[in-house]
């Protein structure tokens, strides 16, 4: 078995047929394994159960992890060959790697990332930068850059990552790949080298859910549970505002597919800008006290700031010294933000605090489902549970950026970028990252963000939508539909958002008027029916409700909600044979 991963790596080698190719295009050299690994071993799985018994449940599957995984009898090089000369061998493997390895995987090696695993570009001057295989010419994105591109490139079915401000999400991202970045604790980070202690999560990349749902619930160690379907869909309007390409070309495939698994009922729309405004206060606090800067920046801004002093701060914290005495030759924009003046008063710290606090509160909080049943409704013994609901936001704003650009260096991509990846990173809340094909050559993706605690049912939810995303992307980006048609629908969304905080205000007619509009906008929405016989319902116009409640029902069999409001408006006009056989 010793000479499993030698043949593995010769199979490699003859499967890319060689050879260090040359191109004038990329000006530089893709080697055989993509510049992904950095150190080759092999750590086998024990040996089978006996039957009866089940089999492991990673069998079968190898894996590789970033080269900031304690394993014994390897140096973990931390991205930069100046650690590896000072440090001494491990003495012991991380738990995450041994679970991995126990659970029937095979660790075929250490991949490349950024230097002292701090950049979300994926560039290593010191080992070379991994070939991004979904785009050669583009960065792979960091940290964890290599672990992504052994995954895209199909040398492991999985890989290990650390993710502090986008070190799994980024490469994802820009690799084509699936990455998770798991609720922040649930995973041991004991035989990893910290970044950020407060940010830093164990993620894992994969190409496909089966085998992100595999490793997941080994490394969750979760108990079987039932699967749910989400409640709620939230896309989050003002963050795909952000995006550097056509914002349709993400959104319209997530409408589609939830429409397609959950009806369109389930689509909800947010302003986290203005709710992260008003539910963390501590946001404005902490930036007047560390900046003294302008109170009318925005809360993403704001929340991408903190994060990124946090990371600053707590890096110097751990690493400060060996810097300081070593001297290692830096990166220069790592270098800048290193060496920093940032000192941070007892006070500015529990600030800190108390946003990551307040923001894990706020994010579980709007993804409770505010079920806006009738309290009238026929059928009382059917009781509407609270369940979970799943954020939508865009991975990243910019595509991968071309192989020495500039503009990664842009407060422009930096303030972007990060506006999106600090939401989970402060909260704490799970993220997964999935592929949605390609826009102009460059890998697209999306985001699902689930609450804090929540990593098997966002596990759960991309495992059902998966194979409904890639359909749709395809549709999607191929699709003629016109950018007045696209513009039309996010118009009615955006009105139908409207009526449901008239309706919660109990502002009955003021809601009906608004249902009324998205109709006009876009008159085959099952739910803008729906929705306008639930407020007709509470002015006592059951006609109109009973009438809205069938048309929302033949656009859509399986709008639950229309067949229970049309059965109260049937009971209230008498028909009572019709509102039984209605539901």
């Amino acid at each position: 078995m010793a000479s499993h991963a030698a043949n593995l790596w010769v199979l490699l080698g003859l499967g890319l047929a060689g050879i260090f190719l040359v191109t004038k295009r990329l000006k530089k050299t893709i080697k055989a394994d993509f510049g992904a690994f950095i150190q080759k071993l092999e750590l086998l799985p024990p040996p089978q159960p006996a039957p009866p018994k089940a089999p492991h449940p990673l069998t079968g599957l190898n894996f590789a992890v970033s080269d900031v995984f304690d394993i014994e009898g390897y140096v973990t090089g931390f991205g930069h060959p100046d650690w590896l000369r000072t440090h001494e061998p491990s003495t012991r493997t991380s738990p995450v790697v041994l679970a991995l390895v126990e659970g029937g995987a095979t660790c075929i090696g250490k991949t490349v990332v950024d230097e002292l695993a701090y950049s979300i570009h994926g560039e290593n001057k010191h080992y070379s930068t991994p070939t991004n295989p979904a785009a050669p010419a583009r960065f792979p994105g960091g940290s964890s850059s290599g672990a992504a591109v052994a995954v895209a490139a199909d040398f492991v079915d999985f890989s290990l990552g650390i993710d502090t401000l986008g070190g799994i999400r980024v490469p994802a991202a820009f690799c084509g790949v699936i990455g998770f970045r798991p609720s922040y604790g649930v995973i041991s980070n004991t035989g990893i080298i910290p970044v950020s202690s407060s940010l830093d999560t164990v993620g894992l990349f994969a190409k496909d859910p089966s085998t992100l749902h595999r490793v997941g619930l080994v490394l969750l160690q979760l108990p079987f549970s039932v699967q749910r379907n989400p409640k709620q869909i939230l896309l989050a309007d003002d963050c795909f505002e952000l995006l550097k390409i056509p914002k349709d070309r993400i959104s319209q495939v997530v409408t589609n597919s939830t429409e397609k698994h959950f009806g369109r009922q389930v689509l909800k729309h947010e302003n986290l800008e203005k709710y992260f405004s008003s539910k963390v206060p501590s946001l404005k606090e902490f930036y007047s006290q560390k900046i003294n800067g302008d109170s009318k920046i925005s809360s993403l801004t704001l929340l991408a700031n903190v994060a990124q002093i946090l990371q600053r701060y707590e890096f110097k914290c751990t690493h400060g010294e060996w810097i300081n005495s070593e001297k290692p030759v830096l990166d220069s924009a790592i270098s800048a933000q290193i060496n920093e003046t940032l000192d941070m008063t007892d006070k500015e710290i529990e600030i800190c605090k108390s946003i990551r606090t307040e923001m894990r509160l706020a994010v579980n909080n709007l993804l409770k489902v505010d079920d806006m049943c009738v309290s009238a409704c026929i059928c009382t013994a059917l009781i509407c549970s609270v369940d979970d609901g799943i954020l939508v936001i865009p991975t990243t704003a910019y595509p991968p950026p071309k192989l020495g650009s500039k503009e990664i260096f842009s407060d422009d991509y930096q303030n972007r970028s990060f506006s999106l990846l600090s939401i989970a990173s402060i909260s704490g809340c799970c993220q997964v990252t999935l592929p949605l094909g390609y826009h102009d050559k460059c890998p697209v993706s999306v985001s699902f963000i689930a609450r804090h605690g929540g990593d098997r049912f966002l596990l759960d939810t991309v495992q059902t939508v998966y194979s409904s995303l890639q359909e749709h992307a395809d549709t999607v980006a191929k699709s003629k539909l016109s950018p007045n048609a696209v513009k039309q629908e996010h118009s009615a969304e955006v009105v139908k958002e409207k009526g449901n905080q008239a309706y919660k205000d109990k502002q009955w007619q003021k809601a009906i008027g608004f249902y009324t509009e998205a109709i006009k906008l876009s008159g085959n929405n099952a739910t803008y029916y729906s929705n306008r016989a639930a407020a007709y319902l509470e002015l006592g116009s059951f006609l109109q409700a009973e009438a809205d409640c069938t048309k929302a029902i033949s656009l859509e069999k399986k709008n639950v909600k229309a067949y229970l409001r049309r059965g109260t408006a049937r009971e209230m006009l008498g028909y009572y044979k019709e509102a039984i056989e209605g539901i």
